[in-house]
């Protein structure tokens, strides 16, 4: 005898299992889409760094494709699922060699290279000449016009004066409180030379005042053994007869270009003393 009921419980197990099939299908299609994605990105940027190797997983690709399609046979989800791990898994670690083993890009293809004006040579290339800095106060005494300095840059010419002639732990000492000594210098035989610079033009002289300053702390305060006054123009008589009686060498513009030019002798020689 027939029993319908069991007719129509057979009818819906079968409608349910085909929709959780679809489902099921869908979902490792879907799967398989984002696998499918991932190679392909991982792929591309391979191919940025090794054109080969994408060449060589297309040929892979084209391959497996050509072997699906002759085999014509129904794959498994779990066996499809597979399959595409596998291949995921493959492609990354080709990926990850290519990367690793990619050469550094040369360095002119890391920074362009800029061509000058009009197509000339390239900026990177052209040598362009610095120029030296110029010191006037430690510039070849001969060539120092002292007229054109200020008292600080005479200061400096006479103490390259006489690093030139051989003294050592030359100082420039002028300034504000300096007790009239603006040089103070060693002769090479062990002598403290203290020198106070004039620059004077040639209508205002080395008076008797500014020499008895002078006098009153080159040898007292300074403890000089040689006491040198040195000016651009000349001295008064009173100043001259005061430096006798006192022992301080007195050198006006003639002398000082006699000794720039070396053709004279030095203020604390003497031959220049005893003058």
């Amino acid at each position: 005898m027939a029993v319908p009921a069991r007719a129509s419980r057979s009818v819906r197990r079968s409608r349910r299992f085909e929709l959780r099939s679809t489902a099921l299908y869908f979902v490792l299609l879907a799967v398989v889409l984002v696998l499918v994605g991932t190679a392909v990105r991982t792929a591309a940027a391979a191919a940025e760094r090794r054109p080969a190797w994408a060449v060589a997983l297309v040929l892979v690709g084209v391959g497996g494709v050509v072997a699906f399609c002759r085999r014509r046979r129904r794959i498994s989800a779990a066996r499809l699922a597979r399959h595409a791990a596998e291949a995921l898994d493959e492609a990354t670690n080709t990926a990850v060699e290519a990367l690793d083993t990619a050469p550094p890009a040369p360095a002119a293809d890391l920074v362009p290279a800029r061509t000058g004006p009009r197509g000339g040579r390239p900026d990177a290339e052209r040598t362009i000449p610095l120029p030296e800095p110029v010191n006037e106060a430690s510039a070849d005494p001969g060539e120092v016009g002292y007229e054109e300095l200020d008292p600080a840059e005479f200061e400096q010419a006479i103490a390259e004066l006489c690093r030139r002639d051989g003294c050592l732990d030359v100082d420039v000492v002028g300034g504000a409180g300096d007790l009239g000594a603006d040089v103070l210098a060693r002769t090479p035989d062990g002598r403290l030379v203290v020198v106070q610079c004039k620059r004077y033009c040639d209508a205002n002289r080395v008076g008797s005042q500014d020499m008895q300053r002078f006098g009153g702390t080159c040898f007292t305060v300074h403890g000089a053994d040689v006491a040198v006054v040195v000016t651009t123009s000349d001295f008064t008589a009173p100043a001259i007869e005061y430096a006798e009686q006192c022992g301080i060498v007195c050198m006006d513009g003639q002398e000082l270009l006699r000794w720039q030019h070396g053709v004279g002798p030095r203020p604390w020689e003497p031959e220049f003393v005893a003058g």
